[in-house]
């Protein structure tokens, strides 16, 4: 099993209306065994934007290489350093192929 890890820029998109959401910056995992045709993948993001997006919801992402792929996510919150206002971060789960 290799596990391959993207960095950078990229965009979110609302899965059902094809709606530009934010730039987002993000780090995705994506592992691929021997004979799987479709790879696993996840990670997190951070919105370039200050909005609120729900939980849960399927989402598409556009990684800066062009690839796209289906989403949900859930929201974390980075409490790491006190005085500071919160910053949300997002985990990725990957839905389907990231191609």
């Amino acid at each position: 099993m290799a596990t391959n890890i993207a960095r950078g820029d990229g965009k979110l998109y609302d899965v059902y209306n094809d709606r530009f959401i934010s730039i987002v910056n993000y780090k995705i995992y994506e592992e691929q065994s021997m004979g799987d045709t479709i790879g696993k993948w996840s990670g997190e993001l951070t919105l370039a934007d200050s909005i609120n997006i729900p939980d849960g919801r399927r989402y598409v992402i556009e990684l800066e290489d062009g690839r796209k792929g289906r989403c949900t996510l859930r929201r974390r919150i980075n409490r790491a350093v006190s005085m500071v206002p919160l910053r949300y971060f997002y985990l990725i789960l990957g839905v389907g192929e990231l191609g």
